[in-house]
Formats: C-alpha cells, sequence, structure tokens
C-alpha cells in the first residue's frame, strides 16, 4: 500500500518513515545528509498517494508496508518518525533481526495506548508559522480515520519483545511536544539492549541538533 522514492545512491540503502499528516517535504527532513541510499516512503492519505483503504490504519499493518518496502528496496536501516516509529516497534517485535541500525525520532506509544487527539489539536499542538499550520491542516483533512483508529492500539503487546533486537537503537524524542511525551521515547529507549537516548526541547527547533546525531549514527 505505500509508495516510495529513491534519493541519493549506494550503500547503504536507508528506508525512512513519515509521520501523521506530514507533508512531503517533511518526510524527506530526516535524510539530509545522509550517506548512500534514501528510500522515502510515502503511506496512504499523504501527499500524492491514495486514500488508504477500510481498516488501513493499523501499526502492524503498517509494518508490514515498511518491511515490504525495505525488501524490494534492499533497505538495511531505518528511520521512522512518531507514527512510523511505532510501526517499525511494532516491526521488530517481530523480526529483531531487520535492520542493521535504527533510528525512532519522536515515537508516541510502545505498549500502552495515548489518548484520543481531535484533530484541530493534533494539528496546533506542535506550533509553527501560520503558513505550516495550514500545510497541516490541509493534510489531515483526510486523515479522520487514522484519527479515529490509531488511539488506544499499541505499538507492540509486551515490550520485553524488543530485548531480542541487537542492533543499535537510536531514540530521539522531545521535552516540549504535547504529542510525543518524552516518558515514552525514555522507555522505548530503556527496551532495547543497545538502545540510546537524546532529548530536544522539540525537533522543529532543533533540526540541527537531530541531523548531527542522525548522521554520525548512520555512518556507525
Amino acid at each position: 500500500m505505500v509508495t516510495h522514492r529513491g534519493f541519493g545512491s549506494g550503500a547503504p540503502v536507508t528506508l525512512v518513515g513519515h509521520g501523521l499528516g506530514a507533508t512531503p517535504g517533511e518526510a524527506r527532513l530526516p535524510t539530509s545528509g545522509l550517506p548512500g541510499t534514501k528510500v522515502v516512503v510515502t503511506l496512504p492519505s499523504h501527499g500524492d498517494a491514495p486514500d488508504a483503504p477500510e481498516g488501513y490504519w493499523d501499526y502492524r499493518r503498517i509494518a508490514a508496508d515498511l518491511r515490504g518496502a525495505a525488501r524490494d528496496t534492499g533497505a538495511t536501516r531505518a528511520i521512522g518518525v512518531s507514527l512510523t516509529a511505532g510501526a517499525l516497534l511494532s516491526l521488530l517485535a517481530g523480526e529483531p533481526d531487520a535492520f542493521e541500525r535504527v533510528v525512532l525520532l519522536l515515537p508516541a506509544v510502545l505498549d500502552e495506548p495515548r489518548p484520543a487527539l481531535p484533530r484541530e489539536e493534533a494539528i496546533a499542538a506542535v506550533g509553527g508559522p501560520p503558513d505550516y499550520q495550514a500545510r497541516r491542516r490541509a493534510a489531515y483533512a483526510r486523515l479522520d480515520d487514522a484519527l479515529d483508529a490509531l488511539p488506544g492500539q499499541v505499538a507492540v503487546p509486551d515490550r520485553a519483545a524488543l530485548a531480542l533486537v541487537t542492533a543499535p537503537v537510536l531514540v530521539v524524542g522531545a521535552t516540549r511536544d504535547p504529542l510525543h511525551p518524552e516518558d515514552v521515547a525514555e522507555q522505548v529507549a530503556a527496551a532495547f539492549p543497545n538502545g540510546r537516548l537524546e532529548l530536544v526541547p522539540s525537533w522543529l527547533t532543533h533540526r540541527g541538533d537531530v541531523r548531527g546525531w542522525l548522521v554520525d549514527f548512520l555512518h556507525g
């Protein structure tokens, strides 16, 4: 169900997933400065992708789509943002050796469900200038089904499954982001034997720091 587009060339190949409501430009942000080939996924109901079919918005289903894209492109590393960070957690719980390195940006859920969030609150919570808010509002106009379906779900039924993941995992959380609680990022990093946690006040205001961590981490 997902589409993907490659940027750059050569190895390593890194799969990049976006958050709910991300515009195409936002989806490419984590690729800046990364070596090799970056495969940017577009989920249904985003960008120019078709609308999601009924029942699509489930972490395991999205995880299966991400795994399929990784197999198709030979991706050995993965980056997930918010929604796709949760999907990668689901993927890794079932296939601990799926990737050599993993980055989880702004995870919002682990094994406890998050509360429902009205559309307007989801749009406005991260702040930003009026033109950015307008782009988010347009993107969320196609995502009512996702906003209804995702609350109440968990990324993994039991975080203990992630103890089998031996690959290095970088988790980046935010201390001032109401959509992505700091304590969830801390719990996600602690669930991995080789987890590393970095915190910023906000990804929007500290993109340079996050980009530096990603580049260093994925250079390995």
